[in-house]
């Protein structure tokens, strides 16, 4: 029997939660330091994934099956394609950074009990959500996948509602009815978005017979389980539902302000960069494989809500005053862009999408751990409150500007790449959406410099004179991030030589096929 990898690389995290909140409430150094040791070694087992998936090879490979709830077909089986290796890569890549930026985030606030937060809580919980979020990209068996997808909200939910940001101008009080707030409206859309797709989870086990993604795909594809129209629209409504809960999609994006907001920073980076991620690669993966008649049925709605996303996300992140909301309504542009990829029903579209997917999270990552630094250090989120940071933390600034133009997608930092495909695979097949969706990046351009503008240029407010620039530790979590900018923009090809092959069986599961050009190219 070959190791089991990827249960392995679920689990480590898992156990690692567990024994980090065992760790003695005395010994907040030891829980930080097991918390950063655990996620180190999770990271060398998805190297290990990268290193031994085949990108030629079978569709889902490193493979597990076992019985698990035999009455009722469930399985414990595992599987990864190119699309869910990028993402794990990602997930494991980003979580050392998030332990070490949120080092200090669940110190006492003081001595007594009356504000005391436990910090190895909110250690095991960052590591409880992290092995989540492995499973369900590694999860093939569809009852299996909804366990997990559903779990991660109870680590999710006590992460913003228990260790929320501490800069808030109305006071502790305050801060905490709209962190509680936050985290209401966080769990309650979610669980609804959940309790959809269990419903259409049961519709699909009602009509297949079983939860396996493959054998019901595999019966699809070869005729053999038939479903009729109207049964497939409703089921896939139910799955994309939650997936856009998640994503987040307008209009099913309104918690994601608030839960940024009120998160500390490395929070809300797992939140956008990490949790969110698990609803578009959930499109990919289940409504476009299992449902492929209805995928192309409902492309023209969700791609205006797609462009909705877009516009709309880009324009409120213009009008903020609150750095961490801007971000927040930039990432549902963003997501906007990524729906718009994979609904286009292009290679370059769903394979921009994919790497889409990877480079948001970095650069969201690399704009978001430095505004928190940044925030940190005043005190305040709001914009007003900062003028000429860049004379006296000069890498904090510069960093947070290259930050901010990955955001804004700038040529030769890695979003530039996913979203030049993402919109070349879509004017191929809808032009007029394509166009409308260049908005979003003169948009992206104005939020992006405006923030950077009001908060780094001009004359020293009194407030940031004083102001101390990046410390060792905070280097060490954003260089790597601005790294990997720079790289993914120059040479994207190691990603998307890993993503291009899980994207044409995709195209293949939908029998869609790229537009010719109108003019073909000279020989």
């Amino acid at each position: 029997m070959s190791f089991p990898l990827l249960t392995a690389t679920a689990a480590l995290p898992a156990l690692g939660a567990v024994a980090t909140a065992a760790v003695p409430a005395t010994r907040r150094t030891a829980a930080k330091w097991l918390a950063l040791v655990v996620s180190l070694a999770t990271l060398a087992l998805a190297v290990t994934v990268l290193i031994r998936f085949d990108p030629d090879g079978a569709r889902y490979q490193l493979t597990e099956s076992h019985a698990w709830i035999s009455d009722f077909g469930v399985r414990y089986e595992l599987g990864v394609d190119g699309i869910a290796v990028a993402l794990l890569a990602l997930t494991a890549v980003l979580m050392p950074f998030i332990i070490l930026a949120g080092w200090h985030d669940a110190d006492p606030l003081e001595t007594g009990n009356r504000r005391w937060r436990p910090t190895q809580g909110f250690f095991a919980l960052i590591l409880a959500v992290e092995a989540m979020v492995i499973i369900s990209f590694e999860a093939t068996d569809v009852f299996l996948f909804y366990i997990f997808f559903e779990a991660m909200l109870i680590p999710m939910y006590f992460l913003i509602g228990g260790f929320g940001d501490r800069a808030h101008e109305h006071g502790e009080e305050a801060a905490a009815t709209q962190r509680s707030y936050a985290a209401v409206k966080f769990l309650l859309y979610n669980l609804v978005g959940g309790l959809i797709m269990l419903a259409a989870v049961i519709g699909l086990y009602v009509v297949a017979g079983n939860f396996s993604l493959q054998q019901i795909a595999e019966a699809r594809a070869s005729g053999s389980l038939h479903m009729a129209t109207s049964t497939e629209r409703w089921l896939f409504l139910g799955f994309f539902f939650a997936f856009a809960v998640k994503a987040p999609l307008w209009p099913l994006h309104t918690w994601l302000p608030n839960a940024m907001q009120e998160s500390t920073a490395p929070v809300a980076v797992l939140i956008t960069a990490v949790v969110d991620k698990v609803g578009t690669f959930a499109m990919l993966r289940f409504c476009l494989q299992l449902f492929p008649q209805a995928s192309k049925w409902a492309t023209p709605v969700i791609l205006v809500l797609a462009l909705i996303s877009i516009i709309y996300g880009a324009l409120l992140a213009v009008g903020q005053r609150d750095i961490k909301r801007l971000v927040a309504y930039a990432s549902i542009s963003h997501f906007g862009f990524i729906v718009l990829g994979i609904f286009a029903m292009t290679s370059q579209g769903q394979s921009g999408a994919t790497l889409y997917m990877v480079n948001h999270g970095i650069s969201t990552a690399a704009l978001m751990l430095v505004a928190g630094f940044l925030i940190s250090r005043r005190g305040s989120r709001l914009i007003a409150d900062y003028g000429g940071v860049q004379k006296v933390a000069p890498v904090l600034a510069g960093t947070f500007l290259i930050g901010g133009l990955a955001t804004l997608s700038l040529p030769g930092l890695a979003p530039f790449v996913s979203e030049f495909l993402v919109l070349v695979g879509t004017f191929t097949r809808y032009p007029v959406i394509g166009a409308i969706a260049t908005l979003g990046i003169v948009l992206a351009a104005l939020y992006t410099l405006v923030l950077y503008q009001r908060t780094m240029t001009g004359p020293v407010k009194p407030a940031v004179s004083a102001m101390p620039d990046l410390r060792v530790r905070e280097l060490v979590v954003v260089t790597p991030l601005i790294v990997l900018l720079i790289v993914l923009g120059v040479y994207p090809k190691p990603v998307t030589d890993i993503v291009n092959p899980a994207v044409k069986q995709t195209m293949s599961d939908v029998q869609k096929k790229d537009p010719k050009p109108e003019v073909e190219a000279a020989k």
